[in-house]
């Protein structure tokens, strides 16, 4: 399958200034698979180390030499290591503390050997580790579960993605039979999620059943993880607060609240395994925002703030959700598709390099997303239906006047009241690499 990392691999590869690469992101998104094909394909060989699986492979970083690991491992794998024509792939590294290390002394004295270190919890044993890291010698990239773009390129879908980008920049309707067949793709979507082993199942089968237990599959390697890198009396805690996410997410004011969590629970209690969901890659936070202002992070309330899981289909498994909730108008439904909604928006910006926030006024107007795009501040609201009644995004263009705002919604296409209309489906669009 398709990913769209794959040419900043390319430029990574290519690069002058190129360094010791670190691929982040959770587990099952990918980053095995990407790595592997980009070297089959790019490289005259790779050699591949999983530290985890493997764990005799650290004794070779005893002796931090390069030379001298790079001959251990070339015996050991039988496979000649060749300086910019073998691709060093370093999995699990977490597992290896030393390996981190390692990585300046390649860029320091070795930089012509390219190596890619990944790990499923690289996050979480960086920050809690006891070890050297190799500040300022590394680069870093991080991927996500499939975006939409990348759902319907596995779907043979790249004539499509190209009508829904040409749409876009002319805001111009798209053909009612195309935007149609991308809505039921994005309604796929919401139930099938990014995990890459997912998508694969749904292309082959169609089976959602088959979908399911993957995703819930999933959740339990996720559930196993908390194990690591946390003290013994953190983990049901972290256990408990990612259960919490999805069901917070069905609640009419989605702002995380440790009051829901149990009676008179505190945030001091639960920081901890906040900081692990977030360092793992399988949650993030977005905070309020408590003025208008750049940079915007400088403006954000560090105590307020919506938590969502890192992928939409896991949030949907997470409750057991029927494909039928997401293809009906069950008024029952309501709330918890609000929140699905916003997950998935969420998640879209941030595959597409954003870092979104959210803004409340003391009327208790809200706009659901804000981010900086160039050197605008533009608003975006999102909507589950065709809808697009909204005080909220009213009173916020009224006080700040941005240079536009966004509507995303099942509506098509199109700019009104200096409002861009964004069908759900064309996210990735937004995209500032466009």
């Amino acid at each position: 399958m398709e990913r769209k990392i794959y040419k900043d691999l390319l430029k990574w590869k290519n690069s002058k200034d190129r360094k010791p690469l670190i691929l982040q992101g959770a587990r099952q998104v990918g980053k095995t698979y990407i790595v592997n094909l980009f070297g089959a394909n790019e490289y005259t060989n790779a050699v591949y180390c999983n530290f985890e699986k493997d764990q005799g492979l650290c004794e070779f970083f005893n002796d931090l030499t390069p030379e001298v690991i790079l001959r251990k491992i070339a015996i050991y794998k039988r496979k000649e290591i060749m300086e910019g024509q073998t691709l060093l792939i370093f999995d699990e590294i977490q597992a290896c503390p030393a390996a981190i290390t390692s990585l300046k002394y390649f860029n320091e004295e070795a930089n012509g050997y390219h190596i890619i270190a990944l790990g499923s919890l690289l996050g979480v044993s960086i920050s809690r580790g006891n070890f050297s890291f190799p500040v300022g010698k590394v680069q870093f990239m991080t991927l996500y579960p499939m975006d939409f773009e990348e759902y319907l390129l596995a779907r043979d879908e790249l004539p499509l993605i190209t009508m829904i980008k040409e749409c876009f920049n002319k805001n111009k309707a798209l053909d009612n039979v195309f935007h149609q067949r991308a809505l039921d793709y994005y309604k796929e979507y919401l139930f099938v999620g990014g995990m890459p082993e997912a998508v694969e199942e749904y292309g082959k089968t169609h089976n959602l059943e088959l979908v399911r237990i993957i995703q819930s599959s999933i959740i339990d390697s996720y559930f196993n993880d908390m194990g690591k890198y946390n003290k013994q009396t953190e983990i049901p805690k972290t256990k408990i607060v990612y259960k919490n996410i999805s069901t917070q997410l069905s609640k009419e004011n989605k702002k995380f609240q440790y009051s829901q969590i149990k009676k008179g629970a505190r945030a001091l209690e639960y920081e901890s395994a906040i900081e692990w969901l977030c360092l793992s890659g399988i949650a993030s936070q977005m905070y309020r925002l408590e003025q208008i202002m750049l940079p915007l992070d400088a403006y954000r309330s560090l105590s307020d703030f919506k938590f969502f899981m890192n992928d939409v289909g896991l949030c949907g498994a997470s409750q057991d959700l029927y494909f039928e909730d997401i293809l009906g108008e069950n008024p029952l439904f309501d709330n918890f598709k609000g929140g699905l909604i916003e997950n998935y928006v969420f998640n879209q910006l941030i595959e597409i390099g954003y870092t979104p926030y959210y803004w409340i006024s003391k009327s208790e107007a809200e706009v659901d997303f804000i981010i900086r795009l160039g050197n605008s501040v533009i608003p975006i609201e999102a909507k589950s239906s065709i809808n697009n009644r909204s005080k909220s995004l009213n009173v916020y263009i009224e006080r700040f006047k941005p240079e536009y705002s966004i509507r995303i919604s099942q509506k098509n296409f199109g700019f009104e009241n200096n409002i861009k209309s964004v069908p759900l489906y064309a996210i990735f669009c937004i995209s500032n690499k466009q």
